[in-house]
């Protein structure tokens, strides 16, 4: 299907317009770690989450007025006259994406594409943490290229990333010669790894298809000096395969019918896809990471700001629990 074809089937492929349409919608989703108290990152994993903070300048001795909360007792007590520690205030932090647009990707049952919901996702927090005065770039990736944008605090930056997604967006289809390629979500984790030095954002978006021991191991090491949060994207249907005899897969264009009805395919299917989201929200236990479902069959904007939380005055937020990862994947 042609880019310009593509871009009008609503659901399927996304365009640069919608997604620079979604800047209003990002000032009220919030990743930063003073969480609401609804936020699934407040409690424990707010602790994990690391803000503008301080960075250490010099111990010099006490003088009047200083905080005597920032007496460093060990050269205190060693020099024998009072020091106090010095910090200047961290003002500038960077947030670096992580967004798949694979084949695996190129799924939907009901309101969306995986890939359409991970570009959504993707620009709502491009344009968040754009507004909120710090660097922005990312890692997007596809079965065979990695894009990567270094972070920057611009516009500029922000379109040059959105047009990186669209690009790999749009050139996903049936009958386009395209082919899996699982191991592609460690370069690009191994990318954002050398890009996320400390006291980086890091957001990864995914289905995390082909997700292994190295994938933990990548998402941990980044975790060790950043804040990294995983947003599983994924379609119900995926854990709940119909019992009919066979499925339309479709791009709006071309389609192709799969054999589902054997129940010996069907459980197959179905269990491998529930191994992988259980592995992989394990992390959150196991290494300290977050990880978040983020549903194709529901709008995207409100799912973050459900999942999220709101900026203060943000206008509401609801009250109760949230869902647990795995009961909101239904």
């Amino acid at each position: 299907m042609p880019a310009a074809s593509a871009a009008a089937v609503p659901g399927v492929y996304v365009d640069l317009g919608e997604l620079i349409a979604l800047e209003q919608r990002g000032h009220r989703v919030s990743f930063l770690p003073r969480q609401p108290v609804h936020s699934l990152l407040s409690g424990r994993y707010a602790s994990r989450m690391r803000g503008r903070g301080l960075n250490f300048e010099e111990i010099r001795d006490y003088r009047p007025g200083d905080d005597v909360r920032s007496i460093d007792w060990k050269v205190t007590a060693r020099l024998q006259q009072p020091h106090v520690r010095v910090f200047n205030e961290e003002r500038d932090r960077q947030g670096l994406l992580v967004v798949d647009q694979r084949l695996s990707m190129f799924f939907g049952s009901r309101f969306a594409m995986k890939s359409v919901t991970a570009a959504q996702a993707a620009a709502l927090a491009a344009w968040r943490i754009l507004a909120a005065g710090d660097r922005i770039g990312g890692i997007i990736f596809n079965d065979s290229e990695l894009a990567e944008v270094r972070p920057q605090r611009s516009r500029r930056n922000v379109l040059e990333l959105l047009g990186h997604i669209v690009g790999q967006n749009q050139a996903l289809g049936v009958g386009r010669g395209l082919s899996g390629a699982p191991a592609m979500i460690n370069r690009a984790l191994d990318r954002a790894r050398r890009l996320a030095v400390h006291d980086s954002t890091v957001i990864v978006i995914s289905d995390f298809d082909g997700a292994d021991d190295t994938t933990k191991r990548l998402v941990g090491g980044m975790a060790q000096h950043n804040s990294v949060v995983a947003l599983l994207v994924h379609d119900p249907l995926q854990s709940d395969l119909p019992s009919s005899a066979r499925m339309t897969v479709t791009d709006g264009e071309l389609q192709i019918m799969l054999e589902v009805g054997r129940d010996s395919v069907r459980k197959g299917i179905q269990e491998a896809t529930d191994a992988r989201l259980r592995n992989v929200f394990a992390w959150t236990r196991e290494i300290g990471v977050p990880v978040l479902p983020l549903s194709a069959a529901e709008k995207t904007a409100p799912q973050l700001r459900r999942l999220m939380g709101r900026l203060p005055g943000g206008g509401g937020g609801g009250g109760g629990n949230p869902p647990s990862p795995e009961a909101s994947l239904g």
